[in-house]
C-alpha cells in the first residue's frame, strides 16, 4: 500500500480544464482517459469553469480532485485569478484545456508556471459551424505561443486548424476519439417495431427538432410500427416537448432525458440517427456503431471520416429533412441492409476507434512533452491500461 502511495505521489499531475462536467461526449472521453491512464505515471484534477453534475460519479480513478470555479457569464476576470491561484497551489506538470471556452486560460497557466499546455478541439458550435468566426480564430492564434500542442479529434478539425486558423503542423496532432467496445456491444434487435434512437445534449447544434420533422414525414403509411427515442437533456427540452405535442406524436416519440444506461438503451434501437449541423467526431456515433447499429447522419465535421456512406450507414446534407426521412425509411423497409451496415460499423470501430488506442495516444503525447520540456532522462513507454 505504501509503495502504491509513493508511486502515486511521483506521478505527474494533469489538470483538465473544462467548461462544465455534465453528460456529453467530450466529458465521456475525458473521464475515460482519466480512468484508464496508468496511475503510476499520471494523476489528475478536473477543474470546471462553472460547475459539475452527477456525471462526476463516473470517475473511478482514485484520488482525482474535482474543482468548480463558479464562473458567471461574461469576461470573468475573477475566474482567471482564481485559476491562477489554484494552479500555483496544485503545481501541475500539464494543463489540458478543452474547446474554445477554455483556450484563453493557457495564458493564465503559463503565468502560473505550468510547464506543459495542451488544448483539444472537439468540435464547433451552432453559432459558427464552419469555424470562420474571425474573433474566435484570432484568439486561437494568439494563444498558440502558450500552447505546446493543439489536439483535434478529426481530420476535418485538423485541416481547419491548419488552413483556417493557421496553427502550424508541428503543433497540430490528430488523436481520434475512442469507445469501449466491451461495454458498447450489439444486442438483440427491437421486437416487432422499428426504433430510431438518438443521444445528445438538447441544444441547437444537435438539431433534434430536424429529426422530429424527419420522423413525422416518415409516419404516414409506414410499416413496421415506428418509435423515436431522444436521449439527453438541455436548454431545448421544453421547445422539443412542445413540438412533439403540437405534431400529435406524443405516443410514438419519447424524450428520455439524461441517462446513465446508454449502452443498454442503444441495444434496443434499430438505427441511430444524428441530425447535427456541426460536429467533431461524435462519441455517440462511436458508441452506436460499436453496438452494431446502422447510422443515419448529417455529413458534417468529422462524421464522413467515421461513417462510410453506403457501407456503415447513410449520410445526408445538414438541414435536409427529406433526405434523413428517406434514409431512415430505407432501413425500416430493409432489415437485411440494416444488419449489414450495422455489422460493418462494429468492425470499423473495433479496428480504428478503440478506447485503448485513444488513451495510448494521449499518454504518448504527455510522455513526449514531458521528455522534451522537462528534460526527462528515462525511456518512456506508452501504456493505455
Amino acid at each position: 500500500m505504501a509503495a502504491a502511495a509513493h508511486a502515486h505521489d511521483r506521478a505527474s499531475l494533469v489538470v483538465h480544464l473544462i467548461y462544465r462536467l455534465d453528460f456529453g461526449g467530450l466529458e465521456t472521453l475525458l473521464v475515460d482517459c482519466v480512468n484508464r491512464m496508468p496511475a503510476e505515471k499520471y494523476r489528475h484534477a478536473i477543474v470546471c469553469l462553472t460547475g459539475y453534475t452527477a456525471f462526476a460519479d463516473k470517475i473511478t480513478q482514485p484520488g482525482v480532485e474535482l474543482y468548480a470555479l463558479d464562473k458567471a457569464p461574461g469576461l470573468g476576470l475573477g475566474t482567471h485569478a482564481a485559476l491562477w491561484k489554484l494552479l500555483r497551489r496544485l503545481r501541475p506538470a500539464i494543463l489540458h484545456t478543452y474547446n474554445l471556452s477554455t483556450i484563453e486560460y493557457n495564458l493564465v497557466a503559463a503565468m502560473a508556471g505550468v510547464p506543459i499546455r495542451v488544448h483539444a478541439e472537439h468540435g464547433r458550435d451552432a453559432g459558427d459551424p464552419q469555424g470562420l468566426n474571425r474573433k474566435h480564430n484570432l484568439l486561437r492564434r494568439l494563444m498558440a505561443p502558450f500552447i505546446d500542442r493543439y489536439v483535434p479529434v478529426s481530420g476535418d478539425l485538423q485541416r481547419w486548424l491548419r488552413e483556417v486558423v493557421g496553427i502550424p503542423d508541428a503543433k497540430n496532432l490528430l488523436i481520434n476519439n475512442g469507445v469501449d467496445t466491451a461495454h458498447f456491444h450489439p444486442g438483440a434487435p427491437a421486437d416487432g417495431q422499428f426504433v430510431i434512437g438518438t443521444v445528445g445534449r438538447l441544444q441547437d447544434v444537435k438539431n433534434q427538432a430536424g429529426l422530429v420533422d424527419a420522423f413525422a414525414a416518415m409516419l404516414p403509411g409506414q410499416h413496421p410500427p415506428m418509435r423515436l427515442v431522444i436521449v439527453g437533456d438541455g436548454p431545448l427540452r421544453a421547445p422539443l416537448e412542445a413540438k412533439v405535442a403540437a405534431a400529435g406524436l406524443g405516443d410514438v416519440v419519447t424524450l428520455a432525458g439524461a441517462r446513465t444506461d446508454i449502452a443498454q438503451l442503444m441495444r434496443g434501437f434499430s438505427v441511430f440517427a444524428l441530425s447535427s449541423i456541426a460536429e467533431g467526431t461524435p462519441v455517440t456515433l462511436l458508441e452506436a456503431m460499436a453496438c452494431g447499429l446502422p447510422v443515419v447522419s448529417t455529413a458534417v465535421g468529422g462524421i464522413p471520416e467515421l461513417v462510410q456512406d453506403g457501407v456503415t450507414g447513410t449520410l445526408a446534407p445538414a438541414g435536409d429533412t427529406g433526405a434523413l426521412a428517406a434514409a431512415l425509411a430505407r432501413y425500416a423497409q430493409d432489415p437485411a441492409l440494416a444488419a449489414r451496415h450495422g455489422a460493418a460499423g462494429r468492425e470499423r470501430i473495433e479496428t480504428h476507434y478503440s478506447v485503448s488506442a485513444m488513451v495510448a495516444a494521449y499518454v504518448a503525447l504527455y510522455d513526449g512533452l514531458r521528455k522534451t520540456k522537462l528534460n526527462l532522462k528515462e525511456t518512456i513507454t506508452p501504456c493505455a491500461e
